[in-house]
């Protein structure tokens, strides 16, 4: 998780995606001496599995995967995320590649801390003014808080972990509806494929913190539905 920071700017966090662990130090340490909360991911799995942050700073260039992907699926997951790639890659059709698959700026290795401050508080300038003011969601006893990432059931608050809260929304933006094992995958793991049987171990998990399993109905051969009665 993001590390809090005395005397910094409460709230905001950066996930920092970088292998290079000398390279990422220094900038950890300097966006740590500007006020920023930040979280490090030395890989394209640990980018996609970290916890909810405002701004990327992502490589392009991982040792498990190709940042353009993890920028795609970043994006696939939310509008409103700033994400600023951070590379050495600098050709004009890197930029516009970059640029199409969903990254707010891009900035060419080396560069300054100056000009790396600026873009960071432009991009979530830009986030801010498009961010919705609420997300809430109400399936029959089921209420949801997606910025805040609380549930609650009849008013009772239910602690979920961050792949059983995002199967719930995922459930809950389509609700009534028969929800693909697939979308779900694509929504909760930014991804077209992850074993059946990992989907459904979370599915059971989150089942029995919500205290009845008839709210989350599974359709045969096709995926989940989430009960709105």
């Amino acid at each position: 998780m993001c590390a809090a920071v005395r005397g910094g700017r409460p709230g905001l966090r950066i996930l920092l995606v970088e292998d290079d662990r000398r390279v990422a130090g220094a900038l950890s340490s300097a966006l740590t001496r500007r006020g920023y909360d930040v979280e490090h991911a030395p890989t394209a799995e640990a980018a996609l599995s970290a916890a909810p942050c405002d701004l990327v700073l992502l490589d392009l260039n991982l040792p498990d995967g190709d940042g353009l992907e993890v920028c795609r699926a970043l994006r696939r997951r939310s509008a409103q995320l700033g994400i600023i790639a951070v590379t050495a890659r600098g050709e004009e059709r890197d930029r516009v590649l970059g640029l199409r698959v969903g990254a707010d700026d891009y900035v060419v290795k080396p560069f300054s801390m100056g000009e790396l401050q600026a873009r960071i508080e432009a991009v979530l300038r830009r986030a801010a003014h498009t961010r919705p003011e609420r997300d809430l969601l109400e399936v029959g006893r089921i209420s949801i808080d997606v910025a805040a990432r609380t549930a609650a059931v009849d008013g009772r608050p239910v602690s979920l972990t961050r792949k059983e809260f995002d199967i719930l929304v995922s459930l809950a933006r389509q609700s009534g509806l028969a929800v693909p094992r697939d979308r779900i995958v694509l929504d909760v793991w930014g991804t077209t494929w992850t074993d059946r049987h990992t989907v459904e171990v979370h599915v059971g998990s989150l089942r029995g913190k919500l205290g009845d399993p008839r709210l989350v109905e599974t359709v045969r051969g096709v995926g989940y539905r989430l009960r709105g009665e």
